[in-house]
């Protein structure tokens, strides 16, 4: 029965004011979460399930002779030994990368193409050579232990600069020196020009630190083969399903639809898990040849060996600036560590996302990039939270601290002379982006006020008369998130009175399913706690580009205002022929459509279940349902301006962040808790990299840095409390505004803290010091200093 609008507009303005975009609603997850509840792929087990479990190598280089598997066969409970002659008799295609980017010369990134299983050469720690399967856990492992890997040690080399001199142990013949792509972004002459041009150049040579990954769910895997439909099935963790279906089946042979992918919970990722790896072929075709499930649950020892990792760069950067301090060009050279095989994204990284990000918030006329991204004998290398983005606002803002102590010029001053503007926008960027919206000052002036700026000469004389020393910093960022991409927005009635999102982002950990509802709910009216969010089932996912690059809310969320606006189109029809109404007169506002200039309404919901009931007249749409999917979603800027404050102990090197503040620009906010959350978390892995975590190798290629014991984390205890300000210039790129906030902490926190902690140090002269700023290291650039002043 049609109703009156008054009632149910009132509830559904209330219902808004609580769940709609902007609002702090706490996320749908937590409940089940918080108390244990979660579904983790770990947690699946499925009846006939047997155990697999990888042999690895224990050389960093070295010539594969022999691989004999007939000890481990004869234990007890071995279902099966396989090597990489056997996967290689499977005809699987290697594992490629897919990113168009090429030399300077103009051909293309050289490939690994990376098998299943190698056949020739071992070329990292951890390479695995074999895999067994046993009836337990227990057995596979023993079994594993029993298998005779003989190998013929090869020189290796895990430092990337090395590896790229002639001389070098080379890892595959037809990549030279070891240079898989040599990057070049800029016009080179112009660039020239411009430093010779200069009043002053500051030079400096950075080394951005190799991280681990040590997501708290390490990786783990379930594959089933169909003998009858031919169909593979994997659960497991990742950061979109469509994506990893279209990877693993081509690695497979098949075509798409022969392979599954179910991801349920994920216990965190940062860009690691968005890979396909050895391990999952080695599952499906050992499920396959045995006719049962077989899982394969890493441990954080070999997690330290195998899982993708981030960052490593060695970095000489140069900024070139007028005698106002104005700059005229900024130019990087150097190299970034590939590890030992080339997949996923890892080149891009390393130097297109470095190049794309430089220019930051300022107006830097001129950009070069010339870096040579080269294989090691190391783990492979991997997209890591930010992905470019922090490492290049990194070299941005040590390269303005440095330039302004040479010259002689206020920090603030000579950031404030070179920001862009506002009337400046749309600002045509040096990196070759557009950056459509921001107040790059006003986000900037806010940080300093929150921060309590102007006061820190009192605190910093209070930390002296303590014996600390205590420093001070800003560091401004912009990022430029992932490229244009489509992405799916499925909106379905269902027969229970819910709705269902499905969509081709994953949450491993963001909370997508609170800021999607928000935003259906404000487009439809449809009640927040009937949405339902679905993400993980290749079969239900038909298209999408995954969770990465910080693009969720822009693409998801312009797949459903567009797949909305459909439902609305369908629903006039729908209303006007229960109502007996002309479709044109037929308006939708508040999650009913009305026929205008009447009291005369029906709710969404309501004509979502008339229309399964069929009582439609014929001719009209029998059901609300969309499955749309956008056709690009351009990148968008977030932006802010981050202040940190040190206190070090000169006698020991430790240092305390006592103070933190973070303004951002987040464009649209649809959910500010969530978007809290995402900035507390990137924050504090900055200040793991920038304080503590660094992946090492000793000489002969072992790594040296393998569990908790001698790899750094951030306790609670590391990380201060935060200020966090809102200063939001709506991106106009995309129908909400928004812009992507989750790797927007560790773009602000890199430069920030370590600016701060060379603030603090420079009484001493100290110019200088790479990351991680650990005690030892702080403390021995002290003493060093000491001594030089002393002489």
């Amino acid at each position: 029965m049609q109703d009156h609008t008054s009632s149910a507009a009132i509830e559904n303005a209330i219902a808004l004011q609580k769940y709609g975009v902007g609002q702090p609603v706490r996320r749908k997850e937590d409940d089940t979460l918080v108390r244990g509840n979660g579904k983790y792929t770990d947690d699946f087990s499925l009846p006939g399930q047997a155990y697999c479990w990888m042999v690895r190598s224990s050389h960093a280089h070295g010539v594969i002779k022999g691989v004999d598997t007939a000890a481990a066969r004869a234990m007890p409970g071995v279902l099966g030994v396989w090597t990489g002659a056997d996967l290689a008799a499977a005809n699987y295609n290697p594992f490629t990368c897919g990113m168009p980017l090429k030399s300077r010369d103009g051909s293309p990134l050289l490939q690994t193409n990376r098998l299943p299983l190698p056949t020739d050469k071992v070329r990292f720690v951890g390479d695995p050579v074999a895999f067994v399967v046993a009836e337990t856990a227990a057995q596979a492992r023993d079994a594993a232990e029993a298998v005779e890997v003989d190998i013929e040690s090869l020189p290796a080399v895990t430092d990337a600069a090395e590896a790229a001199q002639p001389g070098a142990p080379q890892l595959y013949d037809h990549i030279p020196n070891n240079v898989a792509l040599d990057y070049h972004y800029g016009d080179t002459d112009k660039i020239n020009a411009a430093f010779a041009s200069a009043a002053h150049v500051t030079k400096l040579d950075i080394v951005n630190t190799r991280v681990a990954v040590v997501s708290m769910e390490p990786r783990v895997a379930l594959a089933v083969y169909d003998k009858t439909t031919e169909r593979y099935t994997l659960q497991v963790p990742t950061q979109g399903v469509s994506g990893n279906k279209t990877t693993l089946a081509k690695i497979l042979n098949v075509p798409p639809e022969k392979v599954r992918i179910l991801t349920a919970n994920v216990g965190g990722s940062f860009g690691m898990k968005n890979l396909n790896y050895p391990e999952y072929t080695c599952i499906a075709h050992a499920a396959k040849e045995l006719g049962r499930p077989v899982k394969w649950t890493d441990e954080r020892s070999t997690s330290f060996l195998s899982d993708s990792q981030g960052r490593a760069q060695l970095i000489h950067a140069e900024l070139a600036l007028d005698a106002d301090g104005k700059f005229l060009a900024v130019r990087l050279s150097g190299y970034g560590n590939l590890g030992a095989y080339i997949t996923g994204v890892a080149p891009g990284p390393l130097s297109l996302n470095t190049g794309k990000n430089l220019a930051s918030v300022y107006r830097t006329p001129l950009l070069g990039v010339d870096i040579k991204t080269v294989l090691t004998n190391t783990t492979l290398m991997g997209a890591y939270r930010g992905a470019g983005r922090p490492e290049a606002n990194y070299y941005m803002e040590r390269l303005i601290d440095k330039a302004a102590d040479e010259m002689g010029i206020n920090r603030l001053t000579l950031r404030k002379r070179n920001f862009i503007k506002p009337s400046q926008l749309p600002f045509p960027a040096a990196s070759g982006v557009t950056y459509d919206s921001g107040d790059f000052q006003g986000v900037f002036e806010k940080a300093l006020e929150i921060s309590d700026y102007e006061n820190f000469g009192k605190r910093k004389r209070e930390s002296k008369k303590n014996g600390k020393l205590r420093g001070i910093a800003v560091g401004s960022y912009l990022e430029v998130t992932a490229p244009p991409s489509g992405e799916l927005g499925k909106i379905t009635f269902d027969p229970d009175g819910s709705v269902t999102l499905t969509t081709g982002t994953l949450d491993y950990g963001q909370g997508h399913a609170t800021p999607f509802a928000q935003v259906l709910s404000e487009q439809l009216g449809v009640p927040f706690d009937k949405i339902k969010l679905e993400q993980g089932d290749s079969d239900l996912v038909r298209f999408g580009n995954g969770t990465g690059g910080s693009r969720s809310i822009t693409a998801t969320g312009q797949a459903i205002v567009e797949a909305s606006a459909l439902v609305v189109e369908k629903g006039k029809k729908a209303a006007g022929h229960v109502m007996e109404a002309s479709e044109a007169d037929i308006e939708f506002t508040g999650g009913r459509f009305t026929i205008a200039g009447t009291d005369r309404s029906i709710g969404i919901m309501e004509l979502a279940q008339r229309m399964r009931e069929g009582q439609i007249a014929e001719g009209g749409p029998d059901t609300l349902d969309v499955d749309h999917a956008t056709k690009e979603t351009p990148s968008t800027f977030p932006n802010g301006c981050h202040v940190a404050e040190v206190e070090i102990d000169p006698d020991t090197g430790v240092i305390r962040i006592v103070r933190y503040t973070g303004v951002n620009d987040f464009g649209t906010i649809v959910n500010p808790m969530i978007v809290a959350g995402q900035l507390h978390g990137g924050v504090a892995q900055g200040i793991g990299q920038a304080l503590m975590e660094e992946v090492n190798y000793d000489a002969s290629g072992q790594p040296i840095t393998g569990s908790f014991m001698d790899y750094a984390l951030p306790r609670a205890e590391d990380i201060p409390p935060m200020a966090v300000g809102d200063h939001p210039s709506p991106a106009k790129s995309n129908p909400l505004g928004t812009k992507g906030c989750g790797e927007a902490g560790c773009a602000g926190s890199l430069a920030t803290v370590v600016n701060a902690v060379v603030d603090a140090l420079s009484e001493y002269g100290i110019k200088h010091i790479n990351m991680p700023l650990t005690p030892e290291k702080v403390w021995r650039a002290i003493e060093d200093a000491k001594k030089a002043q002393a002489a």
